[in-house]
């Protein structure tokens, strides 16, 4: 994909990214759970006080592995390539690694703060996500 400067024409619909969060959701909680188990059978018998907060840092650190992975080979994960969506720049160039970095603790507060960077969408003027604004990404409409 060429780099273009992404106006309110290429940017993906709400629905679609909603529907493509979903299905995210879904494919993570996977992707959590099986290493979940495996992370389980080695801190068995770790200390509940030590083996809660490694937990949760693990997955936490799981979870931003694999969605900065996707964003900076491609732009998308397979949920946005089922929904023909890509994540870019403002500018429309590909995410580098401190975008992406960038975007997923700032999706990651705003999913702690009951999904407030979500809910910014329905009141936002380009119906943005709040992270998406606040780290200069977009989510545009996938014409490949």
């Amino acid at each position: 994909m060429t780099p273009r400067s992404v106006t309110g024409d290429g940017l993906a619909h709400l629905g679609r990214r909603l529907l493509s969060l979903v299905y995210e959701a879904l494919i993570l909680a996977a992707v959590l759970l099986a290493s979940g188990i495996a992370f389980m059978a080695f801190a068995g018998r770790m200390e509940p006080v030590l083996a809660r907060p490694l937990f949760q840092l693990f997955l936490l650190l799981l979870a931003g592995t694999y969605f900065v992975w996707q964003w900076c080979h491609g732009g998308q994960t397979l949920p946005m390539k089922t929904w023909r969506i890509r994540l870019v720049t403002a500018t429309g160039e590909p995410l580098a690694l401190r975008h992406a970095v960038y975007r997923f603790v700032l999706a990651a507060a705003g999913t702690l703060l009951l999904g407030t960077g979500v809910i910014w969408a329905f009141f936002d003027r380009d119906r943005q996500f709040l992270h998406d604004r606040l780290a200069g990404t977009r989510i545009v409409k996938d014409e490949g």
